[in-house]
């Protein structure tokens, strides 16, 4: 179904149905990745048949700024309340990251499919990841 990359650190098996449940949710997911909150890979799936629009250094830079914005985000959250999830529109890719209790998934999307769908696949992918 799909190639695995990026995997560092303390790789967990369990992770991988997740992350493949995760780019099955719809035929428009790109990449799919389970963060720990120090900014690594845990396990990170790009699916078959779609070409990283990023390096493996870029990717892997990317996910430890990922890990940096959510401590900066929850410092807010006592007086905002906590956040739902990121959604980052780019001409080439949607970007989704939600911030289960010990993990953090990021995700990409094909940046056409509509908005209310993507909103349905954050709703998917937040029941699907609520115990990481």
């Amino acid at each position: 179904m799909a190639s695995h990359i990026l995997k560092e650190g303390n790789h967990k098996a369990d992770l991988i149905p997740i992350v493949e449940d995760i780019l099955s949710t719809d035929p428009g997911m790109r990449f799919a990745a389970i963060i720990d909150l120090r900014g690594n890979i845990s396990e990170a799936i790009m699916k078959e048949g779609k070409t990283s629009l990023k390096t493996q250094k870029e990717e892997e830079y990317f996910c430890k700024q990922v890990a940096i914005r959510r401590k900066i985000r929850n410092e807010f959250n006592k007086s905002l309340g906590k956040v739902n999830y990121v959604h980052i529109e780019r001409e080439k890719v949607t970007q989704i990251v939600l911030y289960p209790k010990r993990k953090t998934v990021y995700v990409t999307m094909e940046p056409d499919l509509d908005i209310d769908r993507k909103l349905e696949i954050v709703e998917i992918i937040k029941r699907k990841t609520a115990q990481l």
